[in-house]
């Protein structure tokens, strides 16, 4: 899609957008920030999460429990294998999300469509999600553990590293440790702004190597995150950051948009977050 000169927080029809951007935010063809900006309330959108299952989604056992056989996937295939679709349909958009742990399972807290497919640290780490029931009364959040409201658990997919809260952001570097601060930096996040919208990011400097580097266009350190979310919200008029969260990092950041993957990584994931075109996106 071509750059947007559109302030698109104030247009009120607006489902979802992709660009790239450098590290002060600003829309960029040579950036090397992969961005998706989307409106939860849109209701040409529908949302998704899939997990690494050896067999289809939401099936039962014959003790009508949820059959939860997991297995390594990595990005692409879990963007499109069955369980990817929407109503037959494929997905618009896909961000890798959870970590995985050495028997296959996602480690925190996955919800799809209402079914939960989560694992040891669900209690303990952040999660991402967009709620049930009709579009515009739809919501994002970002929180520890299940919601009090249930509707808001409908759709979540487990992360760590929240490094926005309540609108106040935190260096999480010491937090994360030296390998996953300054060594590992391919970058996956969410953030939610005040007005209720959505920003996916992928920063990824290593697999870009051809590109000049700057200080405008390099890996993203943990100091550096409200910098380049902070000036997307700003220049796109989505209003202030109120909330953000690190994806799987390293080996596993993914972006996918409009039938392209933007950044793959190697390694298996623990879940993807989904997003579905019920109408030609804006």
């Amino acid at each position: 899609m071509a750059l947007s000169k559109k302030c698109i927080g104030t247009n009120t029809s607006f489902s979802i957008i992709f660009f790239k951007t450098n590290n002060h935010g600003e829309q960029d063809e040579r950036g090397i920030n992969h961005v998706i900006i989307f409106n939860p309330k849109s209701e040409a959108l529908d949302f998704k999460v899939n997990v690494g299952l050896s067999h289809k989604l939401y099936i039962k056992d014959n003790r009508g429990k949820f059959r939860q056989e997991y297995v390594p996937k990595q990005f692409h295939e879990l963007i499109a294998d069955e369980n990817a679709k929407l109503n037959g349909q494929p997905p618009l958009a896909a961000i890798n999300a959870d970590y995985i742990d050495t028997d296959n399972k996602p480690q925190g807290l996955n919800i799809s469509r209402g079914v939960e497919y989560s694992g040891a640290f669900k209690n303990k780490r952040s999660s991402f999600g967009i709620s049930g029931g009709e579009p515009k009364g739809r919501k994002a959040s970002l929180n520890v553990g299940k919601r009090n409201d249930a509707i808001l658990n409908y759709n979540l997919v487990g992360g760590n590293g929240r490094f926005f809260r309540d609108g106040k952001f935190k260096d999480i570097c010491q937090d994360l440790g030296e390998l996953a601060c300054k060594q590992a930096t391919n970058r996956s996040m969410v953030a939610i702004t005040e007005k209720g919208y959505v920003i996916l990011l992928v920063n990824d400097a290593k697999a870009n190597s051809n590109i000049e580097v700057s200080q405008l266009n390099q890996e993203l350190l943990p100091d550096m995150f409200d910098d380049v979310l902070t000036g997307i919200a700003r220049n796109n008029c989505l209003g202030k950051i109120k909330e953000g969260m690190l994806f799987d990092g390293g080996m596993s950041p993914g972006l996918y948009y409009n039938n392209k993957i933007y950044v793959e990584n190697l390694g298996p994931i623990g879940s993807v977050f989904l997003i579905y075109n019920k109408k030609n996106p804006s």
